[in-house]
């Protein structure tokens, strides 16, 4: 649930970057806390135990608009992906506006793609979320590397994307697709986030 300050006019959302382990979500938020102009955002923090770490920042986007005339702050979370910070991908994810799954490319990390999507699916059911509805954004990370040790996009969307999201090619090393990504979600949690005030507005 986004959070509203009625005092500063600004909406709080909160975008969770999801997948495997290793698949580039921290690479994402780093090219992105690199780019945004200081003014524009947060500091970045690490919440690290001594087997995990979860990054996350906020910004206030530079031309993605207001809604019934306030301005929207996003807040970018990474989630550790290896499979046994279970606990800590749940506990990040709730309260989630809107979700990037970021894959690994890489045709032996195949499995490990799918594996992290049927978790994402379950631990959104389990916050009561609903999958088909919760804005989702399938990112190819990896894009870059050689033909013959990746997948290209067409096997990845028969593999992962069902329900058929925006998706984008990545090389999120060298910033191909990040920001891409990033508005890709930005615009589907503002959509939501529009019909639901022009309903309430009724």
């Amino acid at each position: 649930m986004p959070l509203v300050n009625y005092a500063t006019r600004e909406i709080t959302c909160k975008i969770v970057y999801y997948g495997p382990g290793r698949s580039g979500k921290t690479t994402n938020l780093h090219y992105i806390f690199e780019q945004v102009p200081n003014d524009r955002k947060g500091k970045m923090v690490s919440l690290a135990t001594q087997t995990d770490r979860t990054l996350f920042f906020d910004f206030l986007p530079l031309d993605l608009g207001s809604i019934s005339g306030f301005s929207t702050r996003f807040q970018l979370y990474t989630v550790p992906g290896q499979v046994y910070y279970q606990a800590t991908r749940k506990l990040v994810l709730q309260g989630a506006d809107g979700v990037v799954f970021v894959a690994d490319s890489q045709a032996r990390q195949l499995e490990e793609n799918i594996e992290s999507m049927q978790d994402l699916h379950a631990n959104l059911a389990d916050h009561g979320m609903d999958v088909r509805t919760t804005p989702l954004v399938i990112q190819y990370n990896k894009q870059d590397l050689p033909k013959g040790l990746i997948l290209g996009v067409d096997e990845l969307e028969d593999a992962l994307n069902f329900r058929d999201v925006p998706s984008f090619p990545a090389d999120a090393l060298h910033g191909l697709g990040v920001f891409e990504t990033l508005r890709g979600i930005s615009e589907l949690v503002l959509r939501r986030l529009s019909a639901g005030s022009t309903a309430g507005a009724r």
